[in-house]
C-alpha cells in the first residue's frame, strides 16, 4: 500500500465542513490571491496528492481531470465560470477552507455564452497568412471555431523522418457561418516544404494552399461542405505528407485557446525505433517543459500521449534517437 506524501493523517480523515486554524500565510493567500497560489498552498497544507484530491472530489459527485487540477494550481489555466463553480466549491469542502474563499478568487460569476473572441494569430506565420487576403481575418485565425478535440497520428519512416501527419478534429461554431478551417504546418529541419502534399479526409475538402520555403511553413484551407450554424459541431480530417526532413525531434501542436482533449500518436518504422519518447507541455515556445513523462513504445512501435483540458500552450511528444 502506498500513501501520499505530507501529513499522512489528514489524507484518510473523512471529508467534513471547513475548519479554522489555517496558517497565517495561507489565510493571507486565500484573501488576496491569486487563485492558483491559493489552491496550491491549500493542497500542500492538507497533504493531498492530486490523485487523492481527485478521488475525494469524486466522492462528492464532482468529476474533474487530474491534469485540470495540475494546470489550475500552476496557473497554466483558470477555472471558467459558471461551469467550474461547483468544482471550486467542492475543492473548498475537501480542503476544509472557508466558504467562497477560493470561489472569490476566480472572478465574477458571469454567464458563459458564445461571445465574440479576439482573433488569435500565428506571429511567425503572418506573411503566409497575409496571402489569404480575400478571407476575413476571423477565418484566418479560426476565431469562429472552438476546437473540442484533436487527434494527431504521425507516421515515422525507416530513416527516422516524419512521413505524414493525419489530423482529426472536432470543432464547434461559436457564431453563425464558419465554413472552413485554416491549418498550419511547420516542416522539420531539412524539409522541402514545396514538395509537401495535403490529402483531405471526411468532412472537408482542400481549398487554397500556400507555402514559404525559407521558414518551411505551409498553410491550407480545409473547406466544409456547408456553413455551420452557431453551436453546431463538425468532425473532419486531413493528412499532410511531408517526408523530406531530417530525423524528426517529435511532434508538437500549438493551442492558442483551450481544448477539451488532445491525443497524439507516433508510429515508428520497425527499423527506426526511438531511444526515448517524452510527453511534454510548454506554456510557450521558450518555456521550460512541464508535465514531462517518459512514454513506453508499445506493440507495433506506437507511442501515445493524451492531454485533457489542454492549452493555451504547446503539447506533444519529444523524441530522442540513439
Amino acid at each position: 500500500m502506498t500513501a501520499d506524501s505530507g501529513h499522512a493523517g489528514s489524507v484518510e480523515e473523512p471529508i467534513g465542513h471547513p475548519t479554522g486554524g489555517l496558517p497565517t500565510p495561507l489565510a493571507e493567500t486565500l484573501r488576496y490571491g491569486p487563485f492558483h497560489r491559493a489552491l496550491r498552498e491549500s493542497i500542500a497544507h492538507r497533504g493531498l496528492s492530486l490523485a487523492r484530491l481527485r478521488a475525494h472530489l469524486e466522492q462528492l459527485g464532482v468529476q474533474v481531470g487530474q491534469s485540470t487540477l495540475s494546470y489550475w494550481q500552476r496557473g497554466l489555466r483558470h477555472p471558467e465560470v459558471p461551469r467550474a463553480i461547483s468544482t471550486v466549491r467542492a475543492l473548498e469542502t475537501v480542503l476544509r477552507l472557508p466558504p467562497s474563499s477560493l470561489l472569490d478568487l476566480i472572478g465574477p460569476r458571469t454567464a458563459n455564452t458564445y461571445a465574440p473572441r479576439p482573433v488569435a494569430t500565428w506571429p511567425d506565420h503572418a506573411p503566409l497568412l497575409a496571402t489569404f487576403d480575400s478571407v476575413p481575418e476571423a477565418a484566418r485565425g479560426n476565431a469562429d471555431l472552438e476546437v473540442l478535440s484533436v487527434h494527431d497520428t504521425v507516421q515515422i519512416g525507416m530513416h527516422r523522418e516524419q512521413r505524414s501527419i493525419t489530423t482529426r478534429l472536432v470543432v464547434r461554431a461559436v457564431r453563425q457561418g464558419p465554413d472552413r478551417y485554416l491549418a498550419m504546418h511547420h516542416g522539420d529541419d531539412g524539409s522541402l516544404i514545396e514538395n509537401a502534399m495535403v490529402r483531405s479526409g471526411e468532412g472537408c475538402r482542400q481549398g487554397r494552399l500556400r507555402r514559404e520555403s525559407a521558414s518551411r511553413n505551409l498553410a491550407v484551407e480545409m473547406l466544409f461542405d456547408r456553413r455551420l450554424a452557431a453551436g453546431e459541431e463538425h468532425v473532419f480530417s486531413f493528412t499532410i505528407v511531408d517526408d523530406t526532413g531530417n530525423a524528426t525531434p517529435g511532434h508538437h501542436r500549438t493551442f492558442r485557446d483551450t481544448c477539451g482533449s488532445y491525443l497524439v500518436q507516433l508510429s515508428f518504422h520497425r527499423r527506426a525505433m526511438p531511444a526515448r519518447c517524452m510527453k511534454q507541455f510548454l506554456a510557450s515556445a521558450d518555456a521550460t517543459p512541464v508535465d514531462v513523462d517518459e512514454l513506453v513504445c508499445g506493440l507495433g512501435g506506437v507511442v501515445s500521449a493524451y492531454f485533457g483540458d489542454v492549452g493555451p500552450g504547446i503539447a506533444g511528444i519529444a523524441v530522442e534517437w540513439s
